[in-house]
């Protein structure tokens, strides 16, 4: 588990060093609370999974055709 989260960390940094030595814009939130908007969405999610509620929505679509 450390060395998953370790090595997602240094690999942010090279992709964003990348990005910046490229001079492209980064494809996330430029300031703290986009970032925080993110970590909402992902605990949310997880939320969500813990509490064992879903619904399909391919299910329903179908159901619509």
């Amino acid at each position: 588990m450390v060395a998953k989260l370790f090595l997602a960390t240094v690999t942010g940094l090279l992709v964003g060093a990348l990005f910046r030595f490229l001079e492209v814009p980064i494809p996330a939130p430029p300031n703290l609370a986009g970032i925080l908007g993110i970590v909402g969405i992902y605990l949310g999610y997880k939320l969500v999974e813990w509490a064992d509620v879903s619904v399909s929505l391919l299910d329903v679509l179908n159901r619509l055709v």
